[in-house]
């Protein structure tokens, strides 16, 4: 399919991403920045991390995208007594039969939300793991497939850090995105209150459907990428990973740089921003612009760059101001 193909498919499919935006401010006020974000990984088959205070809609984000595509959506509040039985389902015995029989866990939904993921123990974190990179659970001796779409949206609390168990490096990796939610607008805040004390719980209707995501994914993964843009993808996550080439003395402050899972992340997510401007290619500014969801969890600070008050996102925009752009 040639770009002009690319862009007529796109262009059709707009009123419907449109719709679905629109549907879902109804019920959220401001936090297009999350919005996007989430349909992004649902539109990509990418798992999400959110990190915000408490209050910021998070959960009724999820959960009205979940109704909005017309996705069994299942909440699991982590805690430090959860074990992995609790999430997975488990094997019971039936002693009418004499056999033991599967009942799944709550994992067996299209849409999971892991509320304060980082408070669940080492071993629930690695049962989770198995489903969000294999898209299967085992149970005893049994291995069910995962019905897609299977999104995971995790969030977690950056402030209180009492009971939490920090994720594993390899389960951060997983997540496609990394998304910071920060407090709406005096403007938005006034309309949330009116919206919440004043008025009555807006009513939406389903945009779109499971098969419909699937037709779109194919779409997206289409996409034109010209090699320049791939060139410039690969530069910058080099760039985390070498960054005493581009001599800006930023090499003392990044002890890791990205994984290879950034340079696929990144050309997938770009495509998807791409699609979501209208249109069937992708340009510089789409990488740039989701360059920060992608990188901000996989860019290890060092003990310097944190002792002076850095973060990923400082580092990450010096990076991107010095890598040429094609």
């Amino acid at each position: 399919m040639d770009i002009q193909e690319l862009n007529k498919e796109v262009a059709r499919c707009q009123p419907l991403i449109k719709e679905v935006l629109a549907e879902a401010g109804k019920v959220i006020v401001g936090q297009k920045y999350l919005l996007e974000r989430l349909l992004i990984g649902i539109l990509i088959d990418g798992h999400v991390l959110v990190e915000g205070v408490p209050g910021l809609a998070k959960t009724t984000a999820v959960k009205t995208l979940a109704y909005l595509v017309k996705a069994r959506f299942q909440r699991i509040q982590f805690t430090p007594d959860l074990l992995p039985a609790d999430i997975l389902g488990t094997q019971i015995y039936n002693p009418r039969t004499q056999e033991f029989q599967v009942k799944k866990g709550p994992l067996f939904h299209h849409i999971i939300l892991a509320d304060e993921i980082n408070r669940a123990p080492a071993k629930v974190q690695s049962a989770l793991l198995e489903a969000m990179q294999e898209k299967q659970i085992t149970i005893g001796e049994e291995t069910f497939e995962l019905e897609e779409p299977f999104i995971v949206l995790a969030t977690q609390n950056p402030i209180e850090q009492e009971g939490t168990y920090p994720l594993p490096e390899a389960q951060v990796d997983r997540f496609m995105l990394k998304l910071k939610v920060s407090y709406p607008s005096r403007t938005e805040e006034m309309a949330i209150m009116d919206r919440v004390a004043n008025q009555k719980p807006a009513s939406i209707n389903p945009i779109l459907d499971p098969r419909k995501i699937v037709e779109l994914r194919s779409l997206i993964r289409d996409l034109h990428v010209d090699p320049k843009i791939n060139d410039y993808i690969v530069n910058i996550v080099f760039a985390t990973r070498e960054p005493q080439n581009l001599k800006i003395g930023i090499e003392r402050q990044i002890q890791y740089g990205a994984s290879p899972r950034a340079t696929i992340y990144l050309n997938l997510v770009s495509k998807v921003y791409a699609f979501l401007q209208g249109r069937g290619f992708v340009l510089p500014q789409d990488v740039k612009t989701m360059a920060y969801d992608v990188l901000r969890h996989r860019v290890i600070l060092s003990f310097e760059a944190e002792a002076e008050g850095l973060t990923t996102d400082d580092l990450l925009r010096k990076i991107l101001d010095h890598v040429e752009v094609p």
